[in-house]
Parts: structure tokens; C-alpha cells; sequence
């Protein structure tokens, strides 16, 4: 599935979560949703997009909160 490395891998999302402890907590959820787009839009696979946003959401508690 990935071309990355294990430790090519480990890079960006410790990238990752240092972009979004140095936006704090009130900008992360909007930077992972840009992140998202840009994403899926370098994707180019609308399909795979789908998937992944299925397999990114199993075993979560997709219920609203009070």
C-alpha cells in the first residue's frame, strides 16, 4: 500500500504531530482537515480517498457528543 519506509514514515508523523502541538489544540482539528484535503486531492483516486476515510474511521465512536 505505501512506498514509504518504515522510518520515512515515522518522520512524517512525528512531523505531523509537532505541526500540531506547535498550532495548539484549538487549530488542529481544522489543520487536519485541510491536510485531508490536500491529501486527497494529491491522491487524484476518489475511491481510495473513500476507503481510507472508512478504515481511518473503524473502531472510533462515530456518535455526536453532548
Amino acid at each position: 500500500m505505501s512506498s514509504l519506509t518504515p522510518t520515512e514514515l515515522d518522520a512524517v508523523y512525528t512531523r505531523l504531530c509537532k505541526t500540531m502541538t506547535q498550532l495548539g489544540e484549538v487549530n488542529a482539528p481544522l489543520f487536519l482537515a485541510r491536510f485531508a484535503l490536500l491529501a486527497i486531492a494529491h491522491m487524484g483516486d476518489a475511491e481510495a480517498a473513500q476507503r481510507l476515510v472508512d478504515a481511518a474511521a473503524e473502531d472510533l465512536a462515530l456518535t455526536e457528543k453532548p
